[in-house]
């Protein structure tokens, strides 16, 4: 109730009314100052307790109402009170006295104009604060349901991915062992270690370019060894590029995609080379193969772009792109680009 806040309106207000009471005031300033204070802090208190009692009010009759009406209602009794301590031991009481009498009324007539007035100003003032904090946490309630909805959209990618590929690749293992290739037992093995890597970071949402590029080495080993003269492969990214953010599986899917609609559809083979760089605060990595194309490939290349597409909206807010383009002779370049973000550490 007599909060700081509240109390320096009390004083400010009464310091600025004694002074443009004091010419038509007799007694000292000192005086009247102290009585304005005193009546200010008994409204004060009255404010604060219609603040919050009664617990339950009338549905006709509204808080603020009860509150400003308790301000101008107690200002004369206040008046009164003061009076009887100030002029306390005088031989003549106050209401006996024409002069203070007339100081009584001028006092509790300035104080039923104008108090009533600042109550309405501080609730006005109280409202809009508390709209603006409740606008500020449902702003902020509504951004972490937003972003809760995101990270549940990003998993659900993700999980979208991990069947994907995981399917892909076994069913390429599964060629090796139907053709008696005696390749199938040493690839099965590569297959076995990459998984026991791989399979523990497809439930993260983000990684580093690094650990990424790990994953495609191992995943085009895989590959080569299924395919020793049909594939062929490099990989080079600058060193500021290895520890940046980068959403799981991103270079993977590029790298799945050559593989699957480039080189295995031609009879040649081809070759992939994977380069990452970092320009202007912006991380560029590029997919190329030497495969059939897109044309041959066809427009449908699978549900790997698409989906990749959707985690770079959902992990860069849309500041990501994904460019697809035709070779000469033949062959695809695939790039993504994004912010380049220092993984959080």
């Amino acid at each position: 109730m007599l909060a700081w806040r509240r109390l320096r309106v009390v004083l400010i207000t009464s310091l600025v009314l004694s002074i443009l009471l004091l010419p038509g005031w007799q007694a000292s300033w000192g005086v009247l100052f102290v009585r304005m204070v005193f009546v200010g802090c008994i409204q004060l208190l009255v404010f604060g307790l219609f603040e919050r009692r009664p617990a339950r009010l009338p549905r006709w009759l509204a808080r603020w109402a009860l509150q400003v009406a308790g301000v101008a209602l107690v200002m004369p009794f206040a008046v009164a009170v003061v009076y009887s301590l100030t002029t306390f031991g005088d031989a003549v009481h106050w209401t006996q006295d024409g002069d203070r009498m007339g100081g009584f009324g001028l006092l509790t007539g300035v104080g039923i104009l104008l108090t009533p007035w600042i109550a309405m100003s501080a609730l006005y003032r109280h409202i809009s604060g508390e709209a603006q904090r409740q606008a500020l946490a449902f702003d902020l309630e509504r951004s972490e349901y937003e972003r809760n909805a995101l990270d549940a959209r990003l998993r659900l990618l993700q999980a979208q991915v991990e069947p994907h590929f995981l399917f892909n690749t076994l069913a390429n293992v599964r060629e090796l062992v139907e053709s008696g290739s005696p390749q199938a037992s040493t690839v099965l093995g590569s297959l076995i270690a990459y998984l026991r890597a791989a399979v523990p970071r497809l439930h993260e949402p983000a990684t580093t370019m690094g650990q990424e590029l790990e994953l495609v080495r191992a995943y085009l080993e895989v590959m080569h060894m299924r395919m020793p003269d049909r594939l062929q492969f490099t990989l080079h990214a600058d060193d500021d590029a290895l520890a940046l953010n980068c959403p799981s599986m991103t270079l993977l899917t590029l790298v799945e995609n050559a593989v699957r609609h480039g080189i295995d559809p031609s009879e040649e083979g081809g070759r992939i080379e994977v380069n990452v760089r970092v320009r202007d605060g912006r991380c560029r990595a590029q997919v190329i193969d030497t495969g059939v194309g897109i044309q041959q490939a066809g427009a449908g290349q699978g549900t790997g772009l698409s989906n990749l597409r959707e985690r770079l909206q959902l992990a860069f807010g849309g500041d990501a792109q994904l460019r697809l383009s035709s070779l000469q002779p033949r062959g695809v370049s695939a790039e993504i680009e994004f912010p380049a973000r220092r993984v959080a550490t």
